[in-house]
């Protein structure tokens, strides 16, 4: 089964277009009402949706770091640089992370694109 995403508040719609235009199931923060929410708490949130997060700020690699290390558990994570990752790139290879990924492999998972 295909994973689904959480865009946090920072992401372009263009992105999640671009995705829900090839079918993946994605969900932004403004739509689930958490674009409000710390960091941690998105993740948090993200993990307690099923959903993989997928950010652009660098905070949630330490905190996905200190859960990893800490032994929490959290569906996954997807970081790309936002000054380093064109639209259609991020689209292909996010596209590409959950159809070819099952939930249990990606699990505690932190994952950096462009591919």
């Amino acid at each position: 089964m295909p994973l689904r995403l959480l865009m946090d508040q920072h992401v372009p719609q263009v992105i999640t277009t671009g995705l829900r235009i090839r079918g993946v199931d994605v969900q932004t923060a403004f739509e689930d009402r958490s674009h409000e929410f710390d960091d941690e708490k998105l993740l948090v949130r993200a993990n307690s949706l099923g959903r993989i997060l997928f950010t652009q700020d660098d905070d949630l690699l330490a905190i996905a770091q200190r859960w990893q290390r800490d032994g929490n558990l959290f569906a996954g994570l997807v970081y790309g640089h936002q000054l380093k990752l064109p639209i259609g790139r991020a689209v292909a290879d996010l596209e590409i992370l959950m159809n070819c990924v099952t939930a249990e492999e990606f699990q505690n998972r932190v994952e950096f694109i462009p591919l």
